[in-house]
């Protein structure tokens, strides 16, 4: 009825254009509380840079020269870290200040003008290790994807599998055959989620469903059907071998036979189904299938593959021959779709007959289905996704973060925006659908394999001009801010209903490793031609390229912090005062700033969905991530600047041990497979201002004998303080006897630097 009744809309007022989607803005009254609370953190900072420059040390009482010198150096060095923390919070203020809210109407691609201009879309997937992304994962999200609430003859769905493993293959061979029951029983149930695993392990056949003609036992045959699907894959994983049967039954597999090495093949490549057969249809004979095809590009040990982007581009340039979507969506293999209108919405944006013409991609927020209560490594990243990416896409469009996000095929290709593009931009070019049905797939697949060769981008402009950029360990945010600065716009849209779940870390040392990577790739972009402040100069937004800042100056956090997770605590152990007493006037800037910066984080994260102990342990994680993460991050970045190093892209693992799961699950931080270098610093800082928190109250309320109101050290006893209950995990680490704890000789080390430190400080002053 609803669908029929737009309909009659459409004819009823054909010269009607409706809008796709609205756009919301903050309301006045929460912006102008915005505005003022930020002009009065502003205010503090400003104080708080004349404090440090008016009373910068100039005598020493029965001191000689050699203390004042050092305290002065001291003094120098916090006035340098709080000027960096103030240049760096007035960078993240546009995007507190400026922020839009998307929503779309998507009900109104019903209407014939929308609905027969619908485009093809090609969902790309990608993977690069089959351990560590194992094969079912990969294909639950292939699956969720193939089973969009879209038209599946305009729908076409590649895996890239850079690990070049036949598991994986064998897994989308299962997958192919398992669809055809799949997909009818999703759309004729309105299955959400789509991914099999998710969908069966939230709901049971008495769940209550979206269908009144829901059957527990059609739910019940499905679940076995898949059950035994899932078994045959996982149990050739574990053996590491596709069954006989299998292989002899699929030609495909002979393409391994030549295989010496996942780094070391040709280019594979199989049309498993192909939506323009007759034989492309469901179990019921009732509906088309979407195209499904395995890509394994050319790995050569002599030729660099340029990690995801390579496997991207070759993918944008194999499906151009296949099925040519002029809407590209890419997906990471375990970010799953959650929500089967995804595709329907973000369509609403390119279709939009004022505004589609100049949005060149809409993406998606990355959200974990697999977060503890307490979100025990920071790992869903609320705070990016609900209050910075809107404020983003106020300034021009949030960055294109590589997973979860649909593009326009021809801005990849590198066009520029132009107004001639606003008519006919939808005139679809699907090559799928014109060729001749004589040509074999065998055919089709031989003719495109050389666009998968290691060779083929040689003396061109791909990893360049088009496609996805080169050389960055973020390929994706750098790709995307060279689409904005040819004129484009991006969308971001966070739905009532996840568009997207994936898997979060759940450790500590992937969690620091996948910071680590990405802060060193926004780092390099800072560094080199692309810095948002010079390339993006009158192409984008200032405010877009401040927001582009507070990521790419993530590493340099590092060295600030350190500072003063060190010389403060130290200067507390030695008496040193740092900060103004409780009587001066000077102390009010410190501690408004301290007191109304905290409590607004505090308020935005519970506002966000948050909890308090998820809070405490983002503040926990913000500190790890800053001196260690970070740390490393401007180190390489600074290292391969110089030449003495190259890009590495590191995979962080989708699965782990199953001691590793109970302690995530029991909120246990994991410290036993972290780096050793990592966790030494971590437990190092730690005891620093554990030993100087102990010195620094004997030395305050015992040795000094002062009022509380004039203790010149109370800033520095409670930031220590700070600090200390904030590394309790880390403590207890020293001490537990499960293998997630910190290992013996890391806490050997880690107490003899923490001493060493102390007393050097002590010989200095």
């Amino acid at each position: 009825m609803g669908a029929n009744r737009v309909r009659e809309d459409d004819e009823s007022k054909d010269d009607v254009l409706p809008n796709l989607f609205e756009t919301k803005q903050v309301n006045k009254v929460q912006l102008v509380i915005r505005w003022l609370f930020s002009i009065s953190v502003l205010i503090s900072i400003c104080l708080v840079w004349f404090y440090r420059f008016k009373y910068v040390p100039t005598s020493v009482a029965e001191a000689d020269n050699h203390k004042l010198g050092t305290r002065r150096w001291i003094w120098i060095g916090l006035f340098a870290a709080e000027i960096w923390f103030g240049f760096y919070w007035i960078l993240s203020q546009p995007l507190r200040l400026n922020q839009v809210f998307r929503h779309t109407f998507r009900d109104r691609l019903l209407l014939t003008r929308y609905e027969e201009k619908l485009p093809r879309v090609d969902v790309f997937v990608c993977t690069a290790n089959p351990v560590i992304e194992p094969p079912a994962m990969v294909i639950n999200t292939v699956l969720s994807v193939m089973a969009y609430d879209y038209p599946p003859e305009k729908l076409s769905v590649y895996l890239s599998d850079d690990g070049g493993s036949d598991l994986t293959f064998y897994a989308l061979l299962e997958a192919s055959h398992f669809c055809k029951y799949w997909i009818p029983f999703c759309k004729k149930f309105q299955v959400e989620p789509r991914s099999p695993v998710a969908y069966f392990s939230t709901t049971s056949s008495n769940s209550k469903h979206n269908s009144s003609s829901f059957n527990s036992e059609e739910w019940s045959a499905m679940k076995i059907l898949y059950e035994k699907m899932e078994n045959r894959i996982e149990t050739a994983t574990k053996l590491g071998k596709v069954p006989d049967e299998m292989r002899a039954r699929h030609k495909g597999f002979s393409e391994w036979d030549s295989v010496s090495s996942p780094r070391d093949h040709q280019t594979i490549l199989q049309i498993l189904i192909d939506s323009r057969t007759p034989d492309a249809v469901d179990m019921e004979e009732i509906s088309k299938l979407p195209t499904l095809v395995y890509m394994a590009r050319e790995k050569r040990p002599q030729h660099h593959h340029n990690f995801k982007a390579g496997a991207m581009n070759s993918l944008i340039r194999v499906s151009s021959k296949i099925s040519n979507g002029s809407i590209i969506l890419n997906v990471d293999c375990d970010m799953y779709s959650n929500n089967s209108v995804s595709v329907r919405d973000a369509l609403c944006f390119f279709m939009d007959e004022e505004k589609g013409h100049e949005i060149a991609y809409v993406q998606f927020p990355q959200n974990f289905d697999n977060i503890s209560k307490n979100d025990l490594y920071g790992g869903s990243l609320r705070v990016i996704a609900e209050q910075d990416f809107p404020g983003q896409d106020g300034n021009g469009g949030p960055l294109y973060i590589g997973s979860g996000c649909l593009h326009r095929r021809e801005t990849l290709l590198g066009k520029e925006n132009s107004k001639a593009s606003k008519r006919g931009q939808w005139e679809t070019n699907d090559i799928l659908s014109k060729l001749v049905l004589t040509e074999s797939i065998a055919e089709l697949e031989d003719s495109v394999k050389d666009l998968a060769n290691c060779i083929y981008e040689e003396n061109t402009q791909w990893g360049n001009e088009m496609g996805l950029k080169y050389g960055c360990p973020v390929e994706d945010v750098l790709t995307g801010l060279t689409i904005q600065c040819r004129g484009w716009k991006s969308v971001y849209l966070n739905p009532e209903r996840q568009g997207f779940l994936g898997v979060a870390p759940n450790t500590l040392g992937d969690t620091l490793v996948q910071h680590k990577r990405w802060s060193e790739g926004d780092f390099q972009i800072f560094l080199s031609k692309y810095n948002p402040f010079l390339y993006g100069h009158k192409k984008i937004s200032l405010g877009l390229q401040m927001g582009y800042c507070v990521y790419c100056l993530w590493a340099p956090n590092s060295l600030p912090t350190l500072y003063y997770l060190v010389i403060p605590p130290l200067c507390l152990l030695k008496g040193i005062p740092l900060f103004p007493k409780i009587t001066s006037p000077w102390f009010l800037p410190f501690a408004y700033l301290i007191i109304s910066t905290y409590t607004y984080s505090l308020a935005e994260f519970l506002f966000f969905g948050g909890t308090l102990q998820g809070w405490w342990n983002e503040q926990r994680i913000w500190m790890f991530k800053r001196t260690t993460s970070y740390l490393f991050a401007i180190i390489d970045s600074i290292s391969k600047l110089l030449g003495l190093s190259k890009s590495a892209f590191v995979i962080t693992s989708k699965v782990a041990e199953e001691d590793v799961s109970e302690r995530y699950e029991k909120e246990i931080m994991e410290f036993g497979t972290s780096s050793p270098i990592f966790t030494t610093i971590i437990a190092t800082l730690a005891l620093i201002n554990l030993f100087s928190l102990v010195g620094g109250l004997k030395r305050v309320f015992i040795d000094m004998k002062l009022e509380t109101t004039e203790q010149p050290l109370l800033i520095q006893v409670v930031q220590c303080g700070f600090v200390v209950l904030i590394n309790l995990p880390v403590y207890q680490g020293l001490f537990r006897k499960d293998k997630g704890r910190i290992p013996p000789f890391v806490s050997l080390k880690s107490v003899t630097l923490a001493i060493s430190i102390c007393i050097l400080l002590s010989s200095l002053y």
